[in-house]
């Protein structure tokens, strides 16, 4: 493991860790991509190519997975949380339930606690959510206008998640549908990662039909408590042959949960600060994330805030670009890019998470509203 130590609070810090590409697990099921290609006004997000930012990186292609429009909502969470549902109301239906409206609890900086709302709205259930400090008063109003009750947490996210699962078990007619994971709460969760690997394989998808059928080299994912990168590295280490990319986690350096459990060898929790990466402000990896995150990843990065990289993207859906230009061009850029297998005709790809219209922050306003 090589390690690039801060000089200064704000120096970003980066992690390379050799051998994660020959890990392997089980894959996602296949049914989950069948699942959401059903659901009304469902479609493939754009996969862009961008030359210039190819040049700028030293590399062959980069590519940006846009999920700025998902399900309609401006973020990939639609993806977990409509499966995850799914299977909670199909297995209540199944073990003779009570048919009634189910109150699906949950907690947010964002993005998840609206998929959820608007899933409930969609199929006549009910949404409560809570919302820790720091949301943008327009992403709190996003979640009320799906018709689902907020509760407005004095705390940061970890408090907010700790207050939902209190709150789904005082009632009978309550499901916790949380996308982190602990001791004793795991089998949501792992439904809400499995809903994520629909990203995956239209990626897959998109690049064959660009021509590049071998994958990419490099792939780039914004994290919180782990979720969205316990997906990508269960898509990308569940091959059993051909190539297997490079995955790199970015984190924002006031909440780098993941990076600091990286570095210790063991999940550990972090207080979290200001950031306008208010989607990824969490300080504690999700437990059922945790090993592949151990196992699966070659890189981890911190970067700083993205206002100053004039990146058009929501802030958390931004990080990747933030994460990869420092990992590649930064000091140590050239032995990291060594240590990942990149070279001038390599394949990047980047997940954009979110679209501006998720985090809508006032000027000079950084409590935006995320993930």
């Amino acid at each position: 493991m090589t390690e690039n130590a801060p000089s200064s609070p704000r120096t970003p810090q980066c992690l390379v860790r050799p051998g994660a590409r020959t890990w392997r697990c089980a894959p996602a099921p296949a049914e989950v991509r069948d699942f959401h290609a059903a659901l009304p006004g469902h479609s493939s997000t754009p996969l862009t190519e961008l030359p210039q930012l190819a040049a700028e990186l030293g590399v062959g292609r980069v590519f940006v997975k846009d999920e700025s429009s998902r399900l309609g909502l401006p973020a990939f969470k639609a993806l977990g949380a409509s499966w995850a549902v799914h299977r909670v109301l199909a297995e209540r239906a199944a073990s003779g339930e009570e048919p009634g409206p189910v109150t699906l609890v949950t907690a947010t900086d964002g993005n998840h606690g609206r998929a959820v709302a608007r899933t409930a709205r969609l199929l006549g259930q009910r949404a409560h959510v809570f919302v820790p400090r720091g949301v943008h008063p327009r992403a709190v109003a996003a979640i009320a206008a799906e018709r689902a009750t907020v509760t407005e947490v004095a705390g940061a996210y970890d408090e907010a998640v700790r207050l939902a699962a209190e709150a789904a078990a005082a009632r009978p007619d309550a499901v916790l549908v949380q996308d982190t994971a602990w001791a004793g709460y795991e089998r949501i969760p792992g439904w809400i990662v499995e809903g994520y690997s629909t990203l995956c394989a239209e990626i897959d998808e998109q690049l064959t039909e660009g021509g590049h059928a071998a994958g990419p080299d490099l792939v780039a994912v914004p994290v919180g408590v782990g979720s969205l990168a316990q997906a990508v590295v269960t898509h990308y280490r569940s091959r059993p042959s051909g190539q297997s990319p490079a995955l790199l986690s970015v984190e924002p350096e006031a909440a780098a949960c993941v990076l600091e459990s990286l570095g210790l060898g063991e999940p550990v929790s972090v207080s979290t600060g200001e950031t306008t990466m208010a989607g990824l402000n969490c300080g504690t990896p999700s437990s059922i994330a945790w090993p592949f995150l151990r196992d699966g990843l070659d890189a981890a990065v911190a970067a700083g805030d993205l206002a100053a990289l004039g990146v058009s993207s929501g802030p958390c859906g931004a990080a990747s670009l933030a994460g990869v230009r420092v990992v590649l061009t930064g000091e140590g850029g050239e032995e990291r890019r060594t240590a990942l297998g990149l070279d001038a005709s390599s394949v990047v790809v980047l997940l954009s998470t979110e679209g501006t219209a998720a985090n809508p922050r006032a000027n000079g306003d950084h409590r935006t509203g995320g993930e």
